[in-house]
């Protein structure tokens, strides 16, 4: 009686720990495909950043206004093309700063966006566990059971 349960009882385990196995493996996937997103996204993220630092460095070098330019128009008393040039020259700035402002609260939403998504994907994959885990508990249980009614009989 002992070797027939035996018999059965290695190869069930066997198989529980393959299933177990294959589990644990797909959730190493789905968490490394997870990472390579982040990845991708904190490097575009980074070069985003890297291109509005070097077109901010861009708009600095380019707003100093040569020496002779200021003498002159201090001279005329600013002409009107100059006011011009001058109020062109702030409305750009404060239109850069706009597009700085919109950018950084679609980055944000953008951001709280994916955490909602991976919480959603989180607690999808919690409830599968907890079916899987209760189906293995209750296949160990019926062996266990079937087992010791097989001694006693």
């Amino acid at each position: 009686m002992a070797r027939t349960s035996l018999r059965w009882t290695v190869p069930t385990i066997l198989i529980l720990q393959l299933g177990l196995l294959w589990i644990q493996g797909a959730q190493i996937h789905r968490q490394n495909q997870v990472l390579q997103g982040l990845r991708e996204d904190l490097q575009s993220l980074a070069e985003a950043i890297d291109n509005s630092q070097s077109s901010a460095a861009s708009e600095e070098e380019a707003a100093p206004v040569p020496a002779h330019f200021q003498a002159r128009a201090s001279a005329e008393e600013q002409e009107p093309a100059a006011k011009e040039l001058q109020a062109a020259r702030e409305s750009a700035q404060k239109a850069v700063k706009d597009a700085r402002e919109v950018q950084s609260k679609l980055s944000i939403e953008e951001n709280i966006r994916k955490v909602e998504e991976a919480k959603k994907i989180q607690s999808a994959t919690q409830a599968w566990q907890s079916w899987v885990w209760g189906a293995v508990a209750l296949l160990a249980l019926a062996l266990v059971a079937r087992a010791m009614i097989r001694r006693r009989a």
